[in-house]
């Protein structure tokens, strides 16, 4: 059977994925700095013989033509950047680079689609149609590498009729994976505020427009977007994590300094939230004599798992893997940029497991700790190849 040949070549080349996972973790690069781990990619694509070709600087998109006839086309999509963080774990493949760690999983993801290449690249004589490969920069930085690539035609010449991407999950245990459809992770934007008064001595603060204050009422009357304009059925997150008053015990300082995120799952409401929340901000800045400067950097859409191929890429999954092995997702208020395949193309994005209780692999994704059970590599490379031939017809 097929789907026992795709596990049993998964299985051959583990170790390689493996290498490829710790050497890409090594050597993590920045979003939009990606040219090393880029080469890498473009190195073992050559090596595959899978054509392919640069887009948005770093990018690379790939094509894997199947040898029975299909015009069908599906997108496999991995991203490659990494964050700005020192990672703390003592492992042999600890990052290199200091300051810069793959503390969110894409060097899993990247050597997971470069081993999923390799299998479908000696399965062609199995399936019919097109499967593109897209790894793709800047998911961690606004705009988006998602973004550049879809403006840049990434979706076109040939258009897939679904694009399809996996993100690790240490929540998940190894072996593991899990599905959500309809919506499933959140839009996100950037609040950066400013409310500027009259600053003085603390002992004098009628003499001054204490813009501390004024920012305390701010950031409280800011959470009844939340907790009475949003509709309670929609999920709705508004938090402020930088807040900057540079003065004294005794010092009253000129301005306050805010940066926040906003999140929801609906567009309309999302655009009706930005113009609430500026308009309160801005009237209670000026009501108490101070003027608050309001800028709201829009980031990714929510990301949505269209129905009908989610059932089905999970069907795939649980034939692959055994139906113990598929779980539920919740709703997760964190942002995606594959979000933007998704408001334009059919699109599936589930979890691959890699935590492990007892190996004590349980960090989150975002931390210096972070690490993977490696067995998963074993799965992300086989899954996708599987879910791809399926998905193709096949």
């Amino acid at each position: 059977m097929l789907k026992d040949k795709i596990r049993q070549m998964a299985r051959d080349i583990h170790q390689d994925t493996i290498a490829i996972r710790r050497h890409l973790h090594a050597n993590p690069e920045l979003s939009f700095h990606e040219y090393q781990t880029s080469a890498f990619v473009k190195e073992k694509l050559a090596g595959m013989g899978i054509p392919f070709e640069a887009m948005a600087d770093t990018g690379v998109v790939a094509l894997i033509k199947g040898n029975k006839p299909s015009d069908k086309v599906i997108a496999l999509r991995a991203d490659m950047d990494a964050l700005p963080i020192t990672e703390t774990n003592n492992v042999e493949y600890k990052s290199t680079n200091p300051g810069v760690m793959h503390a969110c999983g894409h060097d899993v993801h990247t050597s997971s689609l470069l081993g999923t290449a390799r299998i479908l690249s000696e399965l062609k004589d199995e399936f019919g149609g097109t499967v593109k490969l897209i790894f793709q920069p800047a998911e961690e930085k606004l705009p988006g590498g998602a973004s550049i690539m879809i403006k840049e035609g990434v979706l076109e010449n040939p258009k897939p009729s679904a694009v399809i991407g996996q993100h690790v999950m240490p929540l998940i245990e190894a072996g593991k994976v899990g599905f959500r459809s309809g919506k499933y992770m959140a839009s996100t934007d950037e609040l950066y505020v400013t409310v500027r008064g009259k600053g003085g001595h603390g002992a004098q603060p009628q003499q001054n427009i204490d813009p501390v204050v004024i920012t305390a009422h701010i950031i409280v009357a800011l959470q009844q977007i939340v907790s009475r304009i949003a509709d309670p059925k929609l999920p709705t997150v508004l938090s402020f994590g930088k807040v900057i008053a540079n003065g004294a015990t005794n010092v009253i300082p000129n301005e306050v300094y805010l940066e926040g995120t906003f999140r929801t799952l609906d567009e309309d409401w999302r655009a009706e939230a930005h113009k609430r929340m500026k308009k309160m901000a801005e009237g209670i800045a000026e009501s108490m004599g101070a003027v608050c400067e309001f800028n709201i950097m829009k980031g990714y859409p929510f990301l949505i798992n269209e129905e009908k191929l989610t059932a089905d890429v999970r069907a795939f999954a649980e034939d692959f893997l055994g139906k113990e092995n598929v779980v539920d997702l919740d709703i997760w208020m964190a942002a995606e940029d594959f979000a933007y395949y998704s408001q334009i193309a059919d699109a599936c994005f589930y979890r691959l497991g890699t935590g492990n209780q007892s190996l004590g692999i349980t960090s989150s994704v975002h931390t210096p700790t972070f690490n993977i059970d490696e067995s998963a590599l074993a799965i992300s490379t086989g899954l996708m190849a599987y879910i791809a031939v399926k998905q193709l017809g096949n």
